[in-house]
């Protein structure tokens, strides 16, 4: 069986075995809670693997599941989990919580030791949320000499914590904005909204641990802009009339064709942002 593996004092990331263009490496379900406690809270718990459930079962008693957003390879394995665990399940859609409510913007979830504060950050969908740990830290560069960072060690403001992202922001690469329901203007008002917490690890739902959240927020923002004044210049090009497919073809012109049908979501959301 696979085991999480530890990636900072508060956290745990066990990767699903479903890699594929749209998830990278796969998607990561993450496990929070502090050093000494049995119970975790789980964060996405993913595809519906049975050895990836299981796995997730083991590595601590789940005491409250937490969903990042709304698509199907963090969402599929709600009621089998719950089923295995009894534990509640969090998320700002009703129709994915099991015997608890909904998430609130700016709540402040306390379970397995730890703090979680709740962000709404829509775009890549209008469910999308991250989930802060003010208290968490990095592990210490040399574990066998001190061991990992003490438990909260960022709690008396030493350090701005983590932020589980989902697929808000992504380990490498940009994220889909599914468009209608994502939208641009959403995206970029989130990404601003998570630049204030700084320097924060970012624990994403796909790929690996990045650092520095806000320096990585301002760099998508600048990517966007980016491909803003390339679909002004495909407009411009083509002409107002010209198809999604079209434009699409000319500004991800250096992007595989299977990633195609993704990218067109992405166009819609910045061309419904220009106003075209």
């Amino acid at each position: 069986m696979t085991v999480p593996t530890r990636t900072t004092v508060l956290t745990h990331r066990l990767t699903a075995p479903n890699p594929g263009p749209m998830t990278l490496d796969g998607t990561n379900s993450w496990l929070v809670g502090a050093t000494g406690q049995e119970d975790a809270v789980v964060v996405d718990p993913g595809p519906a693997d049975r050895g990836h459930l299981a796995a997730l079962a083991a590595a601590g008693r789940t005491v409250l599941t937490l969903v990042t957003h709304r698509h199907g390879d963090h969402t599929e394995a709600v009621d089998d989990f719950h089923a295995l665990t009894g534990a509640p399940v969090r998320a700002f859609l009703p129709q994915f919580c099991r015997g608890a409510g909904p998430l609130r913007d700016g709540e402040t979830v306390e379970a397995a030791g730890t703090r979680i504060r709740v962000l709404h950050t829509p775009g890549h969908t209008s469910d999308s949320a991250c989930f802060h740990l003010p208290d968490d830290a990095p592990l210490a560069e040399d574990p066998g000499a001190a061991g990992p960072a003490a438990p909260g060690a960022a709690a008396d403001g030493a350090g701005p914590g983590s932020v589980l992202t989902g697929d808000t922001v992504l380990g490498r690469g940009t994220t889909v904005l599914d468009h209608p329901d994502g939208t641009l203007g959403d995206y970029l008002r989130s990404l601003h909204r998570l630049a204030v917490l700084g320097g924060a690890l970012v624990l994403p739902g796909h790929a690996g641990v990045r650092e520095n959240l806000e320096e990585l927020c301002q760099e998508l923002v600048e990517h966007r802009m980016e491909r803003l004044a390339e679909i002004r210049e495909a407009v411009r090009a083509l002409g107002r009339g010209a198809t999604l497919e079209a434009i699409t073809a000319r500004v991800y012109g250096d992007v595989p064709q299977h990633v195609h049908p993704a990218a067109r979501l992405s166009v819609g959301a910045q061309l419904a942002y220009l106003g075209f």
